[in-house]
């Protein structure tokens, strides 16, 4: 007997409810200038600057992001269960120029006792990995956590791939100042093709 198939939703609710939970708390955050996030320091200045006059702009529902969160959800809990602390949350405060910044972000996996922070990162392609602003961001949390090292690891289609990183000092505060003076945009080659803002941006650079 050959059964008839009808389109169903419910899963696809559950998980878009929790996706946008996530992404409307966040863009609260997005909104006070105040707040800067640790992606903020790896990336284009402007985009920092951006993201507080058009916060929407940044929201998607694209199955890539959600197969990613998923990823980095089984991954941690198979971490926990071997001592490491997950979505652990980092902020640290900084005063500049009178004014005072916070700094967030959230750790996929810590193990505070070895001193180890572990990245989950998805990718389609294994080319150029580890990729230089995924290393760049892994070493703000080392330094912000005065970690000793690192472990950035990536799921892809065909391969499974770590890499160790060692701490390398640093100065994350020059960092804060560069994104709250707007000095660098874009910080790498590929970055205006990839950005919510490339078309309201004025830095943009020609893909």
């Amino acid at each position: 007997m050959l059964q008839q198939y009808r389109s169903s939703q419910e899963i696809l609710s559950i998980i878009y409810s929790e996706y946008m939970k996530e992404v409307f708390e966040k863009l609260e955050e997005s909104k006070d200038p105040s707040i800067i996030f640790v992606t903020d320091l790896v990336a284009c200045t402007h985009k920092y600057h951006l993201r507080h006059l058009f916060p929407e702009l940044t929201i998607r529902f694209e199955p890539a992001a959600i197969l990613g969160d998923l990823v980095h959800s089984g991954l941690e809990s198979i971490l926990e269960k071997r001592g490491f602390k997950t979505e652990y949350p980092v902020e640290r405060k900084y005063k500049i120029k009178g004014k005072e910044y916070v700094l967030k972000g959230r750790v996929d996996a810590y193990n505070e006792e070895k001193g180890v922070v572990v990245e989950i990162k998805t990718s389609r392609s294994t080319q150029n990995l580890p990729r230089e602003h995924h290393v760049y961001q892994l070493q703000v949390y080392l330094n912000i956590l005065n970690a000793n090292s690192g472990i950035l690891i990536y799921i892809t289609p065909d391969r499974l791939l770590e890499f160790y990183i060692r701490k390398e000092k640093i100065d994350v505060e020059s960092l804060i100042k560069m994104i709250i003076e707007d000095r660098v945009h874009p910080k790498w080659d590929w970055e205006c093709k990839y950005c919510y803002f490339h078309k309201i941006c004025p830095y943009r650079v020609s893909d």
